[in-house]
């Protein structure tokens, strides 16, 4: 069983920066490709960014590419958002997802592919 809790989220204004975090327990972070996605009202989820896992491979979303920069600290279990620039229509409840496939050789933007989910963390930007 794996468990993911985001954290970071939060109130900020137009252009403002934040950094959202994801600590997973378990043993096997290193072995799995993580993602973020985001699920905005009255709106489906969506993806947002996706991060080997080695870390040597991001793959993000039309919207957030050039702003956004997803990481990850195999030491520590972590996968981590820094969010620049941001936009009122950024403004979601972030989730953090772990990969199905151990070791996989390709980073996935399907949320079919993600087995594992935090509970998310909200993300207000204000205009």
């Amino acid at each position: 069983q794996v468990q993911l809790v985001e954290s970071g989220g939060g109130l900020v204004q137009a252009g403002d920066s934040l950094r959202l975090s994801c600590a997973a327990s378990g043993r096997t972070f290193s072995m799995y490709a993580m993602a973020w996605f985001r699920q905005a009202p009255g709106k489906e989820r969506e993806f947002v960014a996706a991060i080997s896992w080695s870390g040597s491979s991001t793959y993000y979303a039309d919207s957030v590419k050039g702003r956004f920069t997803i990481s990850r600290d195999n030491a520590k279990n972590t996968v981590y958002l820094q969010m620049n620039s941001l936009k009122p229509e950024d403004t979601a409840v972030y989730y953090c997802a772990k990969d199905s496939s151990r070791l996989g050789l390709r980073v996935e933007k399907s949320a079919r592919q993600y087995d594992y989910w935090g509970q998310g963390t909200q993300v207000t930007v204000s205009s």
